[in-house]
C-alpha cells in the first residue's frame, strides 16, 4: 500500500513494506521512482536514519526533480549557478518563462528552503563519492577562519581544512518559544488535578504525565512516546531516573539523540507510580506477558486498546487544550515548547551549558550555545518567571553544584 503527496510532476511517496515498516521514495512523472534519489534513500535506510529523516530528503529530492523538468536540465549536468537559481525557484515557483514584476511572499520558510538545499547536496556529496563527476563544486574547503568555538578535535582539521557548503541560506536565527511556569502549571492542571477531599486525581493522569515529563526533562515527543516501562527506574531510597532508548517504534518515533540517562524529581516519579497503577486497574497489564517492555504512554480510550499512544493523537490532545486554554497559554503552543523552556529555565537557574546540553542529547555543546545564546543575556526572561523556583525539584545538578551521573 502506497500513499503520496503531489510536489509538481515529482513527488515523494509513502510505501509500507511487508515487515509492516514505512519508508519514502520518489517518484517521477512515469510513476516510477526515479533511480538515482532512490539509491541513495535506500543509503540513507542503511544508515539507519529515521522514517522522518527518510520523509524529509525525499520531498526535497522531489522538489529537485520538479526544478530540473521545469527548467529542462540533466541532474548529472548542473551548474553551481543552477543551484543557486534552485533557491529563487523554491521560494517562487516562478517557471523559466515568468518574469515577476512584483515581490509576493516566499513558498517556503527560510529554515524549510535550507533543509531542503542541504538534502539536495548530500545528495550530489553521496553520487560524488560514489564516482559520479557531479556536485565537486558545490563545497569548498576552508581553512581556520573566524570560529569563536573550537571543537574538540579542531587541531587535526585544521591541518586539512574543513568541508563547506558554497550555497547556503542565511537565516536570521530566532528566539525558541517557550512557557511560563505559571502557563506550565494551567497546561497539566487542565489534564488532571489533585482533589483534596477526595484523596484522588480528577482528570487523565496520563496526558498530566506527558507534559510533566516534558517539561522537567526536556524530552522531544518521540522520545517520550517511545519510553517503556522497563526505562523508567523509580526511587528506591535512590535517585529516580529514566533512560532514553534507542529502539524501533511502531509509529516510527525514535530517540534521535541516542542513549541517555536523565534523572527526575520524587514528583514526577510518584505521579509516574499513579499511573501505572492505573493501568493495572484497568487491566494493561494483563493483556501482554512482557508490561515492562510496554510503552509506558498507550491508548487508553481509543482502539486498539494499551496500543501505543501516535503523535497524531497527542496532537489532537494540544488542539484541545488550545481551545480550552485560549487567552491562558500561547495559542500556538506545541509539545516541542516544553523542550525549549526546559533549556531556558536550567540556563537562567545558573546550570552550566555543558550539563544542559548532554540533559537534551545535543551530539556537540556549541548545538546548545548556538540555540539559546539568548537566555543568559535576556533580563525580561528573568522578570516574568520564577525560572529558579520551576527548576528547584529538577535533577539536573545536586545541591553543592556538581552534576549527578551522565544528565
Amino acid at each position: 500500500m502506497t500513499t503520496g503527496t503531489a510536489a509538481g510532476l515529482c513527488r515523494a511517496q509513502r510505501v509500507a513494506l511487508p515487515s509492516g515498516e514505512r519508508t519514502w521514495t520518489v517518484l517521477g512523472a512515469d510513476h516510477l521512482p526515479i533511480g538515482p534519489a532512490e539509491e541513495y534513500l535506500e543509503y540513507l535506510r542503511a544508515q539507519r536514519c529515521s522514517p522522518n529523516t527518510v520523509k524529509s530528503y525525499a520531498r526535497a529530492l522531489a522538489l529537485w526533480w520538479d526544478y530540473l523538468g521545469q527548467f529542462e536540465l540533466g541532474w548529472t549536468q548542473v551548474t553551481l549557478q543552477d543551484f543557486g537559481a534552485f533557491l529563487t525557484w523554491l521560494r517562487t515557483g516562478n517557471g523559466p518563462q515568468v518574469a515577476p514584476i512584483e515581490p509576493h511572499p516566499s513558498r517556503f520558510a527560510e529554515s524549510t528552503i535550507a533543509v531542503r538545499l542541504r538534502a539536495v547536496i548530500s545528495f550530489y556529496g553521496y553520487h560524488l563519492l560514489n564516482g559520479v563527476s557531479v556536485g565537486a563544486d558545490l563545497r569548498r574547503v576552508v581553512h581556520g577562519g573566524g570560529v569563536a568555538y573550537k571543537p574538540l578535535l579542531e587541531h587535526i582539521a585544521r591541518r586539512s581544512g574543513r568541508r563547506q557548503s558554497v550555497i547556503r541560506v542565511r537565516q536570521r536565527r530566532s528566539v525558541p518559544p517557550t512557557l511560563t511556569p505559571g502557563q506550565i502549571d494551567r497546561i497539566c492542571d487542565a489534564c488532571a488535578s489533585w482533589d483534596d477531599d477526595a484523596r484522588e486525581w480528577r482528570g487523565s493522569v496520563r496526558n498530566r504525565l506527558l507534559w510533566c515529563l516534558l517539561a522537567e526533562t526536556g524530552l522531544r515527543l518521540g522520545e517520550a512516546l517511545g519510553l517503556q516501562h522497563q526505562d523508567w527506574h523509580t526511587g528506591r531510597g535512590d535517585t529516580p531516573f529514566i533512560e532514553v532508548v534507542p529502539r524501533e517504534h511502531p509509529h516510527e518515533v525514535r530517540a534521535k539523540s541516542g542513549y541517555r540517562r536523565l534523572f527526575v524529581s520524587d514528583d514526577l516519579d510518584r505521579l509516574y507510580g499513579e499511573y501505572v497503577w492505573q493501568l493495572c486497574e484497568a487491566g494493561a497489564d494483563l493483556v501482554t506477558d512482557n508490561f515492562d517492555g510496554t510503552c509506558v504512554f498507550v491508548n487508553l480510550e481509543r482502539e486498539p486498546r494499551f496500543a501505543p499512544w501516535q503523535p497524531d493523537s497527542v496532537y489532537d490532545l494540544v488542539d484541545r487544550l488550545r481551545r480550552d486554554l485560549s487567552g491562558q497559554a500561547p495559542d500556538g503552543w506545541t509539545p516541542h515548547w516544553f523542550r525549549h523552556t526546559h533549556a531556558t529555565a536550567l540556563l537562567l537557574s545558573g546550570v552550566p551549558v555543558h550539563v544542559v546540553s548532554r540533559r537534551l542529547g545535543h551530539a556537540d555543546v556549541q548545538t546548545t550555545l548556538n540555540t539559546y545564546a539568548h537566555v543568559t543575556d535576556d533580563a525580561e526572561l528573568r522578570a516574568v518567571a520564577d525560572w529558579a523556583k520551576l527548576t528547584a525539584g529538577w535533577r539536573a545538578m545536586s545541591a553543592d553544584g556538581t552534576q549527578i551521573g551522565p544528565c
